[in-house]
């Protein structure tokens, strides 16, 4: 019982000060540059567990409109989706069906 009045001696003892509000930044946002392409094929699973998958996919927009290119991915998707892709020079290697055992 004594350890709980200390606990609360010591509470009421200094009032809290309210919380200031931070004043607003004024700045300028900056997204990376993407480009939206959409899900045409899933190749199969990649990765050590298989938790990525490998697409292929059509570009809509950018330098490399209407290519279609492999690309690694991990999270829930499906065929005609839209995917942003940060670059679109490079390709994903190719799956190997071979397997070691």
């Amino acid at each position: 019982m004594m350890a709980e009045e200390k606990r609360e001696e010591k509470h009421e003892g200094k009032p809290r000060k309210p919380q200031e509000a931070e004043p607003e930044q004024k700045g300028e946002v900056q997204f990376a540059y993407a480009v939206p392409a959409t899900v045409k094929e899933i190749v199969g699973r990649t990765g050590m567990r298989g938790e990525g998958l490998q697409v292929r996919c059509l570009i809509l927009d950018g330098r490399d409109k209407n290519k279609t290119i492999r690309r690694n991915v991990k999270g829930p998707i499906r065929v005609g989706d839209t995917v942003m892709l940060t670059e679109t020079e490079i390709e994903a290697q190719r799956l190997t069906s071979g397997r070691r055992g």
